[in-house]
């Protein structure tokens, strides 16, 4: 009875979606690294902002700008067109959610998130049909 109780409960608990649909999108990879998120070290030799209205301001390393933690799994995408929550099934990726966002993600594209940057180059420069689920 009570595992019953768990899953109907777990079940309910799942958010609700609007719609889903296929997209073709670029779908391009990246990490953490200063390659990939254009961070650099100040003098102090700590991680600042490149470029932008931070530029120079301290960055954390591998937090996302919904404030979670970067993983496998974190979605980068212009949030005018996805916004944070979104999921998306991505073809030899798997199940992700919008968590960030980057500057040279606009319009139909995003950013998959690897480990490191070996597994981001890897994956390369994509055009790929992804399954959506918005918030």
């Amino acid at each position: 009875m009570s595992l019953l109780v768990g899953i109907v409960a777990g079940c309910a608990s799942r958010p609700a979606f609007e719609r889903t649909e296929f997209i073709t999108l670029e779908a391009t990879g990246y990490c953490k690294c200063q390659e990939c998120c254009g961070w650099k070290r100040n003098l102090l030799m700590q991680p600042v902002y490149a470029s932008g209205p931070q530029k120079g301001e301290r960055k954390k390393i591998g937090v996302t700008a919904s404030g979670t933690k970067a993983e496998p799994g974190t979605i980068a995408a212009d949030t005018n067109v996805f916004p944070f929550g979104t999921r998306m099934k991505v073809p030899g990726y798997g199940w992700g959610t919008v968590e960030d966002r980057g500057g040279a993600i606009k319009g139909g594209k995003i950013d998959l998130f690897f480990k490191s940057h070996k597994e981001a180059l890897e994956w390369g420069r994509q055009t790929i049909t992804v399954e959506v689920e918005r918030p």
